[in-house]
């Protein structure tokens, strides 16, 4: 696969509108409260509003996997008019459904990290086009299983873990039913095998770069393999490894020319005593950028990998950057020593 280091999108942003979350900040609109104070079920429901082939969504772009079906799903919160998110979930034939697409309108971290699915696809078509058939991808799970749907490669991952738990504070007594309702929704429960094998690949990208990587070819065993990271895996691994990796973000609008206004990224990371950041656009109207909050979290593995402003990704030694498409970058794995 041939290395693409895209130079970075030319937008501005608009200090004056930047009033966005830091995650975990301040609570929007009152759902998140009303919602914590009523007992029961999960606060939250999936409610399908359209279902079909490729075809009936053209917007999304699917016509290279025309045997998918897609579902519209809207995420409904009791005693709020619109929904909190939006989702296309794809699946083929009766195997469990996999999320696509996510839209996220709440203002608050929920259920999964915002990426693009014009990325996704785009990554999709590489992997299948430049490695071997029987190659391995190992990635975040929910990566893992977008991967396996669109290209048909083994991956490491292959059942919705759930992991790490995503939703606002008031939310968090709540995890056991939520997790309940999500597993019921995705499907059967994973295997505590796979369960297993996903903390240890977490492990690794919270590791030292060198005895990640070495984790991550154990995981991997004899196959060619290769890696995909997302720069909101940023997020996920904070949450599962904050004593490793300190992690906070902020959504910023953006217009026209970036390079001006980036002083104002600067200057918040400064006000912060934030250690590194990187961004990614999630529309052409809205970027979020990922802070370090610390400088030790830029020895982990995962913040080598990505496009901090404190690492240098082509330069990593531990792997081997062969793809770069928006906020995804690809690795191949090192093999085992001869003998190994």
């Amino acid at each position: 696969m041939e290395a693409t280091l895209a130079a970075a999108p030319s937008r501005r942003f608009l200090p004056s509108l930047g009033i966005a979350l830091v995650a975990g900040g301040l609570l929007l609109l009152g759902w998140v409260a009303y919602s914590f104070l009523q007992p029961g079920p999960a606060p939250y429901r999936y409610q399908l509003v359209e279902e079909g082939g490729v075809e009936r969504f053209a917007a999304l772009g699917l016509e290279a996997w025309p045997d998918l079906k897609v579902g519209k799903y809207e995420i409904r919160v009791d005693g709020i008019d619109k929904p909190v998110a939006v989702a296309h979930v794809a699946r083929r034939g009766d195997a469990a459904p996999v999320m696509l697409d996510w839209d996220n309108r709440s203002g608050e971290p929920l259920a999964f990290a915002d990426t693009r699915l014009a990325e996704l696809k785009t990554l999709a078509q590489a992997i299948e086009k430049h490695t071997p058939k029987d190659a391995l991808v190992l990635g975040w799970w929910d990566t893992a299983r977008q991967l396996r749907l669109l290209t048909g490669r083994e991956t490491a991952f292959d059942a919705h873990l759930g992991e790490p738990f995503v939703a606002p504070s008031p939310w968090q007594a709540r995890s056991r039913t939520i997790a309940k309702y999500e597993r019921e929704f995705w499907g059967a429960s994973p295997s505590k095998a796979e369960t297993l094998r996903f903390r240890r690949f977490a492990e690794a990208l919270s590791s030292e770069a060198a005895a990640g990587a070495a984790t991550l070819r154990e995981l991997a065993g004899n196959k060619e393999a290769y890696i995909a990271v997302h720069v909101a895996d940023l997020y996920k691994l904070g949450l599962l490894h904050p004593e490793r990796l300190g992690v906070a973000y902020k959504d910023f609008p953006v217009k026209g020319d970036m390079h001006g206004p980036i002083s104002f990224v600067k200057r918040w990371m400064l006000d912060n005593h934030y250690a590194a950041y990187t961004l990614h656009e999630l529309s052409e109207q809205q970027a979020r950028v990922y802070f370090l909050t610390n400088a030790q979290s830029g020895n982990t593995l995962l913040a080598q990998m990505l496009p901090l402003t404190t690492s240098r990704p082509a330069e990593l030694q531990a792997l081997q950057l062969v793809y770069q498409h928006g906020g995804y970058w690809v690795y191949k794995i090192p093999a085992l020593p001869s003998g190994g």
